[in-house]
């Protein structure tokens, strides 16, 4: 005679609960091998120039390369400053002014408000830089101009550009201060 199994009424299956210790063990254990595996990868630290010394840029020397900003060449006239002559006074060397085919397309945009601003940049004593990239955004351009080559000064009294152009070691800002032009992040022994 076969005899019959006991019928169990509402048994579950045991289940682990979310507080046991086990399972925070295995949590940690995961985490702790994450980090290791951070600390193992290899990071790549962005390589400098050789011409840097702590901020400043010891390769820059006269004749200056200066990249001019569309503000900048509005600012100044508004200062009645004459661009080429108040750079050397800034700078007390020789200073050819730069602007890229960005700067004249926005120049140009501009209408005839900024004639006389796309007049001065049209100056032959100022250096003609073509761009190759799509779009005119003077901007950008000067930010990648001066990113590729840190042989140029930057003038501009835009906030913003100043700011993008700040976390670039080694290049020096022009901007207008108290009727005259003034320069930071050069050396002292300019």
């Amino acid at each position: 005679m076969v005899k019959a199994k006991p019928m169990k009424f509402a048994t579950m299956k045991r289940i682990i609960s979310t507080k046991d210790e086990r399972l925070k063990m295995n949590g940690k254990k995961e985490v702790e091998k994450e980090k290791l595996q951070q600390k193992d990868k290899l990071t790549r630290s962005e390589t400098y120039s050789s011409a840097l010394f702590f901020r400043y840029n010891t390769a820059l020397g006269p004749p200056y390369h200066v990249l001019l900003d569309t503000n900048f060449i509005n600012f100044s006239l508004q200062n009645k400053l004459e661009i080429v002559q108040a750079m050397m006074d800034c700078l007390y060397a020789k200073c050819i002014p730069c602007i890229t085919d960005c700067v004249m397309g926005e120049l140009e945009k501009l209408g005839r408000k900024y004639r006389i601003a796309l007049k001065i940049a049209k100056d032959p004593r100022f250096e003609r830089l073509p761009c190759s990239h799509p779009g005119t955004y003077a901007d950008d351009c000067l930010v990648r101009r001066v990113t590729m080559h840190k042989c140029y000064i930057v003038a501009t009294c835009d906030k913003d550009l100043k700011r993008r152009i700040r976390k670039i070691p080694g290049v020096p800002i022009m901007y207008i201060a108290s009727r005259k032009y003034s320069i930071e992040r050069m050396p002292e022994a300019y």
